[in-house]
């Protein structure tokens, strides 16, 4: 596993433009203000593309994959079609398989159960309907949460409602497999949740 998974605050920023399809986001490191991941979605095909524009956005397929600036794959995120509930599946820079989430039906504000390799479970993701606040809990522990708002130094970078701050808590360990779970379902939130 990279270093730079072994951080604990990252700041997201979304590319916006009008008319896009792909879903691209820079992961900035707070403490120097620069993108130290890349999350592009590099193979989009043409009907995908389409019916991103449509109604059934939310139900599109997506291949996300997060890179460092000089090209070194970190995760891999895929998602098939999903008709009324999202399995996504996360791999590691060697393609195996590191977990998936697998999205509540019927969940208010959106909740996604996150899953090992092993089909064992991990963590929940449980989030505010109403605004950017999510959290990764393991029973009544706080993994990580995800939040519009923060006052840190790279706050200058993060204006606009597309962007948000994820932050890891100190009791994971290092190169643990759960920080890329982490990592991964941040850009789900985004896709399968809020579009």
């Amino acid at each position: 596993m990279t270093d730079i998974l072994n951080k604990n605050l990252f700041l997201i920023k979304e590319h916006v433009g009008i008319f896009k399809a792909a879903n691209n986001y820079d992961v900035y490191d707070p403490e120097t203000g620069n993108i130290i991941m890349e999350c592009r979605e590099p193979n989009l095909g043409f009907f995908t593309k389409i019916l991103r524009f449509s109604d059934y956005k939310t139900m599109t397929p997506f291949d996300v994959q997060i890179r460092t600036p000089d090209e070194q794959r970190i995760v891999r995120i895929q998602r098939g079609i999903s008709l009324l509930v999202s399995k996504v599946t996360i791999s590691d820079s060697d393609g195996n398989t590191v977990g998936y989430f697998q999205q509540k039906l019927f969940s208010i504000g959106g909740k996604f159960d996150i899953y090992d390799n092993q089909d064992r479970l991990v963590c929940h993701l449980k989030g505010n309907w109403v605004g950017w606040e999510f959290r990764f809990m393991d029973g009544n522990v706080e993994l990580a949460h995800i939040s519009k708002e923060w006052g840190g130094i790279g706050k200058e970078l993060f204006t606009s409602a597309d962007n948000y701050v994820l932050e890891i808590s100190d009791d994971v360990p290092e190169n643990h497999p759960v920080r890329k779970l982490i990592l991964a379902a941040v850009m789900c939130i985004d896709m399968v949740l809020k579009e």
